[in-house]
């Protein structure tokens, strides 16, 4: 079954992929989309951006197609920065943890719960949104960066039931735990269906 995935990251496919594991290297096709796309993520929900996506990749390609949109919430802050994470940061991930740390700098840790979000769209090659998933993974920001791994926020987002940052999970771990992990799971569960009954 050919998917376009709705980015021109290498990398988010990459690691599509090995979440799918041997298991989906047997009827899934997961492609980047070509071409120019850089449709404009106007919606107010990391779903409404997804489903945006989605259809722009369908109605590029005439192809299906699914898209993600992820962030990081924080309570303490009226949940931001929410659908604008990407862009919290201005393209300085180390600054955009130090941002965040500052902003944070006189909340308790017992205040400082945040949660990873991802959700998840599949398009019709016609642009019919046909299924849409959402990945959580609750934890809570610390007072210091801790690990190399990963990217983004991961350095001081602490998972909850242990003193570890996403930061110092190993690839493998960090997959099976995540909110992207967890949404596209259910996706690929969507999709294997669907290949089967089609």
């Amino acid at each position: 079954m050919k998917i376009v995935l709705a980015t021109k990251n290498p990398g988010k496919l990459r690691e599509f992929l090995q979440l799918a594991g041997e298991a989906g290297s047997h009827w899934l096709d997961l492609v980047l989309v070509p071409g120019v796309f850089d449709p404009e993520e106007t919606g107010s929900t990391f779903l409404d951006n997804a489903i945006i996506k989605a259809k722009a990749a369908a109605a590029l390609t005439g192809e299906m197609a699914v898209a993600d949109d992820s962030g990081l919430t924080v309570i303490a802050l009226g949940g931001r920065p929410g659908v604008y994470s990407s862009r919290y940061s201005n393209g300085d991930e180390a600054l955009g943890r130090a941002r965040l740390l500052a902003e944070l700098e006189q909340v308790g840790s017992e205040c400082r719960d945040a949660a990873y979000v991802c959700s998840m769209a599949v398009a019709s090659a016609s642009g019919e949104i046909l299924y849409s998933a959402e990945g959580r993974w609750s934890g809570r920001i610390g007072f210091e960066e801790r690990g190399s791994n990963g990217f983004g926020f991961d350095p001081i987002f602490y998972m909850l039931d242990c003193n570890q940052t996403v930061a110092e999970l190993p690839p493998e771990r960090k997959n099976a735990l995540s909110h992207r992990g967890q949404a596209w799971r259910q996706v690929l569960q969507f999709l294997e269906q669907s290949c089967q009954t089609g």
